[in-house]
């Protein structure tokens, strides 16, 4: 079958495809017809130089652009797997993922062409590295430059060839990160039965908000993408600016993580006023869980019917999905399976969980045709979280009567405080409910005497007087004894990962420093 960009080009060649609109740069807008010969002259560019065999990983690097989204288009043409590197990582760890994955070509942006300098000497599988946006570095080649004199015919590759797929490496808390590897696009199927489930329609128009890196990001655009939809592009999170796009071109949906939407509802209500959110029909929260906090502020400000909550991880894709009818009758809950996923909970002892509520957690185990292939040159930990066919990601959970479930915690993240099981997604979440704290982490930090005490790091509201002992006060109410923190930091703001999510390891860390055991 011809792939869907080709598709659509002659289909509905003149509807916009993609919009980049910066502020203080000139606006590019590409229709259907024009990305398409984009993506196939890039293709053959790739073709010409070798770089598009099957198996071919090729890493690719920068801000949200139309050079990343074309380059997502030729890559899937060409059967080439496409690894997305994280441009806000230090140089050590974009050279342990550049080769880890054994790419042989790096497609990088021109703002950040200069970390493949510094680490060219690490990349031995590399043999060529093709800039885009810019001026390309000496010993690197312009993709631009190359792409104007590039055929725009439709890559010649073997017909049986499947479309390329992703690997994507995932952060984690410990250890290297693991490249979370996709073979094809999944089950079209269950994509069409999920799309389904949630209302998308053609005429969408997605805003990204966040780092196309990411899988949630990335991933509903491409799926905006393959429904022949409209995508707005912001190259770097800013909230003014994202409602400034969201007013300009009539937004629909997007996908985002907490902060963002969290920075959106702290603006001024006279800045918010400002800008037109009434079109906004599918808002699609993930990458970390909302506050049941955040949510109420979310819907103060866009309309009632548009808030979605998935479930899902990189490796294990959308699982459980919680409408907008459920979002103030279920706080807590992250919903009910989504269409062809079946969920198992699994205490430690690896006996599944049947009982209902807080009181029967277990590892949820997810089995799905949306689950990912394996982990690259990393099978062993693949098969660690495998138990009879279903796979995990370490999450704690419990469902209730009605067949919904809620997420305690990352397994790894667990405090165990003389015996008692804590979960700090559910202490974080009382904390945000104090009105003069932004956010909060929660952790668990060495007790020769308890093994483990809770710790909390909170972010004050601008202007607050806030206390230790008016923390404290508040937890009190709304926690048992042995949930309370034991002890608190105060932060300017959170280390997060470009996606989003807290990077806790970072907060974690000294605590636990010079001792051999993590626990």
């Amino acid at each position: 079958m011809p792939d869907f960009l080709s598709t659509y080009a002659q289909l509905q060649p003149q509807k916009v495809a993609v919009i980049d609109d910066r502020p203080n740069a000139p606006l590019r807008v590409l229709t259907w017809s024009e990305l398409n010969i984009q993506a196939n002259k890039l293709a053959n560019v790739l073709l010409g130089s070798g770089a598009a065999e099957e198996g071919t990983k090729m890493v690719w690097c920068g801000p949200n652009s139309i050079g990343i989204v074309i380059m997502i288009n030729a890559t899937r043409k060409l059967g080439v797997t496409a690894v997305p590197l994280n441009y806000r990582l230090s140089d050590d760890e974009a050279a342990y993922v550049t080769d880890h994955s054994d790419a042989t070509v790096v497609f990088v942006d021109a703002e950040y062409a200069n970390t493949f300098v510094r680490i060219r000497d690490q990349l031995p599988k590399v043999k060529q590295i093709l800039v885009f946006d810019g001026i390309a570095p000496s010993g690197m080649n312009s993709a631009d430059d190359l792409m104007l004199h590039a055929s725009s015919d439709e890559p010649s590759i073997p017909l049986d060839r499947e479309p390329g797929g992703t690997m994507i490496y995932t952060s984690g808390t410990t250890g290297k990160p693991k490249g979370a590897l996709r073979t094809s696009s999944g089950s079209a199927e269950q994509g069409a039965a999920l799309l389904a489930h949630i209302g998308y329609s053609t005429e969408d128009v997605y805003i990204t908000t966040g780092p196309l890196y990411h899988s949630g990001p990335g991933g509903f655009m491409v799926t905006a993408q393959a429904m022949g939809q409209t995508v707005v592009l912001q190259r770097k999170f800013e909230p003014v600016d994202w409602l400034r796009l969201v007013d300009a071109y009539k937004a629909t949906s997007t996908f985002s993580a907490p902060t963002p939407i969290r920075m959106v509802c702290n603006l001024d209500s006279q800045v918010k006023e400002k800008f037109d959110r009434s079109s906004m029909r599918i808002m699609i929260a993930n990458a970390a869980p909302w506050s049941f906090t955040l949510k109420k502020m979310y819907l103060a400000d866009f309309p009632a019917d548009s808030l979605f909550e998935v479930y899902g991880s990189t490796e294990l894709g959308v699982n459980c999905v919680l409408r907008p009818e459920d979002q103030l009758r279920k706080p807590g809950s992250c919903g009910k399976p989504s269409p062809m996923v079946e969920i198992k909970l699994f205490d430690d002892e690896g006996n599944e969980v049947i009982g209902f509520g807080p009181d029967n957690p277990g590892e949820l185990f997810v089995k799905s045709p949306s689950v990912f292939a394996d982990y690259y040159k990393q099978h062993d930990k693949y098969m660690a979280d495998r138990r009879d066919g279903y796979q995990t990601v370490g999450d704690i959970a419990y469902r209730d009567e009605e067949g919904y479930f809620y997420i305690c915690d990352r397994k790894k993240d667990m405090i165990i405080s003389g015996g008692m099981n804590v979960y700090p997604a559910e202490i974080e979440a009382v904390l945000e409910n104090h009105p003069d704290i932004y956010e909060a982490a929660v952790f668990g930090i060495p007790s020769d005497e308890w093994g483990e005490l809770v710790h909390a790091v909170v972010v004050k509201r601008p202007g607050s007087a806030l206390t230790e002992q008016d923390v404290n006060a508040h937890t009190r109410v709304h926690l048992a004894s042995y949930k309370i923190p034991r002890s608190l930091s105060w932060s300017e703001e959170l280390p997060k990962t470009g996606s989003g999510k807290i990077l806790k390891r970072e907060l974690r860390s000294p605590f636990w420093e010079g001792r051999s055991s993590q626990v």
